[in-house]
């Protein structure tokens, strides 16, 4: 373990020291100490509430520590602001990226740095410029012309990406930077990354995928419950010891593969297919079974998803439920017929922000609270509403706060609870531990091993062959629109599954 960073040798870029938070009677961070040295890949780890967050608001200037000090190349700002802290040559990456979504991506990349000079009028040509210099720091094809809502996710992370790289960068701050991104993707990433590291520039990785992490960073720095638990080098660590430092917690890694034989057939899919979506899909899901489904960006795996929720109804092939055949041309129709779909963007499909955690939880079920006179019964509301916040554990003060003060695994508990609520024998899960922490990823683990012991079929679509191997028996790999394999979760490892999918 590193020593707490005092001032130490010349080649630090930043340093903390003693650094303290409070927010109001919450301490959010409690005399924390690192540094970052100049061409390193450093990893800020820990759990959600663990502190990083804030401590990355103080480095970028957008709060103020309560005490201790902040180092740029061994001086410390007279006053750290956001403006401060960019001219000091910071820029931070947020997982919400922070992008127009009306504007181009040329404006998106080029045009914080034009408007920065203050200048009377805009020459699109540089702006053009600027955008497209950037784009090739990270060898991205993009049409600069277009509108950044029109991109996909994964490539407006890029685009992200390439703004913050568009200005004088001594230290860049990544908040979950890999979240929807390929491993191809992920690939070109870590090598603008080790580029970038080769200039001199600093790298702060903040990410809940361990593996990647152990590619490129050299040091890790663990934070818990606010306190600094200590600066490791990277050949000192393991990804079980980095939980167990994280969470406090020793942490077993157990595959879960009850096993299939003489399971009941809960849904067939014999042949489906939708036009510039999926094509000739067959599989067959057992009760109690999790069966994995992974594929690169683009596979459609999550059209066939939808097409099984009655949201894309394909054009030819059949869906038996039960050994019935079974027309669901409607979200109500799968609804009844026992179908469960919990999407990948929780907060922009799963969850009613602004909305209640009681109101979000009853939202798929409402109808069944009526009474004769169609209205709700408030009694039953609140006996349902608690029942589900018992039984999957949903850490909350009061369900009548709003649904986005929950923290990001609670969050996702209210979204599967809300679809549980309806009481269905197939549940589908669309990335259901994306942006959540290690230790609430692995109580959506649990939880799904649970919902399987109760005899409910699983779907779980994941990006993380991990993921898929250590929950799923059987694994569906998926590219182009078409299941390619069909897998045995013993018998495969990560590499293996990955090489399949990236195969051209």
């Amino acid at each position: 373990m590193s020593e707490p960073p005092a001032a130490q040798a010349q080649d630090v870029f930043l340093r903390l020291e003693k650094i303290s938070k409070r927010y109001g009677g919450v301490t959010a961070l409690d005399q924390v100490s690192c540094s970052i040295r100049k061409g390193e890949i450093h990893c800020l780890a820990g759990e959600n509430g663990s502190g990083k967050s804030t401590l990355i608001k103080i480095i970028s200037g957008v709060e103020h520590p309560d005490s201790g000090s902040i180092f740029f190349d061994g001086q410390t700002p007279r006053h750290l602001d956001s403006t401060e802290s960019i001219n000091r040559g910071v820029q931070v990456i947020y997982q919400d990226l922070s992008l127009f979504a009306n504007l181009t991506v040329a404006e998106n990349i080029a045009l914080p740095r034009v408007l920065a000079r203050k200048a009377i009028a805009l020459r699109w040509s540089e702006i053009q410029r600027r955008a497209a210099d950037a784009l090739k720091r990270i060898r991205l094809e993009i049409d600069l012309q277009e509108t950044v809502g029109n991109l996909s996710l994964a490539q407006q992370q890029l685009v992200a990406i390439c703004r913050a790289l568009s200005g004088d960068v001594k230290l860049l701050i990544m908040d979950e930077p890999t979240t929807a991104l390929t491993r191809k993707e992920v690939d070109i990433l870590f090598s603008v990354v080790l580029d970038l590291q080769r200039k001199s520039i600093s790298i702060l990785f903040v990410s809940h995928k361990l593996n990647e992490l152990f590619e490129v960073a050299e040091r890790f720095t663990i934070l818990r419950d606010g306190k600094w638990v200590g600066t490791f080098e990277q050949r000192d660590l393991d990804a079980r010891k980095l939980v167990t430092l994280m969470t406090g917690q020793e942490v077993a890694s157990d595959a879960f593969w009850p096993g299939l034989k003489d399971r009941e057939v809960l849904l067939e899919v014999r042949s489906l297919s939708k036009r510039n979506n999926f094509k000739d899909v067959s599989f067959q899901l057992h009760r109690g079974e999790i069966l994995g489904l992974t594929g690169l960006l683009g596979s459609g795996r999550t059209e066939l998803a939808l097409a099984l929720f009655g949201m894309n109804r394909p054009d030819s092939g059949e869906i038996l439920i039960g050994g019935h055949p079974a027309q669901i041309h409607s979200v109500q129709e799968a609804v009844r017929l026992g179908i469960s779909y919990v999407p990948e963007n929780r907060i922009r499909q799963g969850l009613v922000i602004g909305q209640s955690i009681g109101s979000n939880i009853i939202l798929a079920m409402i109808d069944r609270l009526l009474n004769r006179f169609r209205l709700i019964d408030s009694m039953q509301r609140k006996q349902v509403i608690q029942f589900w916040i018992r039984k999957l554990g949903i850490k909350v003060q009061d369900p009548g706060l709003p649904v986005e003060t929950l923290s990001g695994g609670n969050q996702q508990r209210v979204v599967i609870a809300r679809w549980l609520a309806t009481n269905p024998k197939v549940l589908i899960l669309d990335c259901p531990t994306v942006g959540i922490d290690v230790a609430a990823k692995r109580s959506v683990h649990q939880l799904i091993r649970e919902l399987s012991q109760t005899g409910v079929g699983i779907i779980l679509i994941t990006d993380e062959t991990g993921e898929a191997l250590n929950n799923c028996e059987r694994v569906l790999l998926m590219r182009s629109g078409r299941f390619i394999a069909c897998l045995n979760s013993a018998e495969e490892t990560e590499w293996t599954i990955q090489s399949r999918l990236e195969k051209p």
